[in-house]
């Protein structure tokens, strides 16, 4: 009886057990959709400090999403997201974080998804899943425009050079593809990279043309090195591609692609320079 009874304990725990891990498998984003529905909220998570892609302002107009009293966010992320939110029916709530958050509040529950000049690289592919693209750019350096490193035609014009890029970005990572430049210190994001290089602390930064753009606009004294094919980084195109970022096997993931497909390739680029030229610093 004790043998039995021993027996049928095991095996309740055994059952148990499965179901516990049946139960943690299950805990994916396959109700995603039906949940965004069901609360009519669409929550998306960026920085609101990386214009053009998104930033914070303290007026509103038809283009920015209310995130608390006297703050707004826009950008050209925030126009992808009222288009995905407008599609599926729900209200779209901007929820600023830091950059190392994102995922994490994504992976939570926290958002529903990361709409912020984010890549689909492989790495960040083992937490997370990627809509298809809905821009994609190149990497340029920013540079002071009095500098001699402002009439570099490619990447090892850059020898020496004291060079940085975002923190927990593949901008970071293709310094490396410089021979014999002085990689100094990743910075948290895209004011302290320009604060670095307004001060003289570094000699440029990496980053994608539309960050370059509205780096220039919003600092006279900068200028930006665009390098012709097969004088730049070398990087995989995904890198340089910006997807939604969602929960493993979302529901959401296919509704998100149905609205990139309405938009052409000239319709981005027309939501981009309408960001660009509408950021604060032009505001003036």
């Amino acid at each position: 009886m004790k043998h039995f009874i021993r027996t049928l304990a095991l095996l309740l725990v055994s059952v148990m057990l499965v179901c516990g891990f049946a139960a943690c498998s299950a805990e994916d984003g396959s109700a995603d959709l039906e949940k965004v529905k069901a609360a009519g909220v669409l929550k998306v998570g960026m920085e609101c400090n990386y214009a053009p892609y998104n930033w914070a302002q303290t007026n509103e107009t038809d283009t920015t999403v209310k995130v608390q009293d006297g703050m707004y966010a826009d950008g050209y992320d925030v126009q992808i997201a009222k288009k995905i939110a407008d599609a599926l029916g729900v209200t779209l709530v901007i929820k600023p974080m830091e950059w190392d958050g994102l995922i994490p509040a994504l992976e939570s529950g926290e958002i529903d998804m990361v709409i912020a000049g984010m890549s689909p690289t492989e790495e960040r592919k083992l937490s997370i899943d990627f809509s298809n693209t809905y821009f994609d750019s190149n990497l340029v350096m920013v540079v002071k425009k009095d500098s001699s490193y402002a009439t570099a035609t490619k990447i090892a014009d850059f020898k020496d050079a004291k060079i940085t890029g975002q923190l927990n970005t593949f901008h970071y990572a293709v310094i490396d593809q410089i021979e014999g430049v002085k990689k100094q210190t990743a910075l948290a994001d895209f004011a302290a990279l320009t604060q670095a290089l307004a001060s003289d602390t570094i000699d440029g930064y990496v980053c994608e043309k539309p960050g370059a753009i509205s780096a220039v606009a919003a600092n006279p004294d900068f200028a930006f090195v665009e390098f012709p094919e097969g004088s730049g980084f070398t990087c995989d195109p995904a890198e340089s591609s910006i997807s939604v970022g969602v929960r493993k096997n979302s529901s959401l993931t296919a509704e998100i692609n149905k609205v990139l497909a309405g938009l052409t390739t000239a319709d981005k680029e027309a939501m981009m320079d309408a960001a660009i030229a509408r950021q604060p610093v032009n505001e003036e």
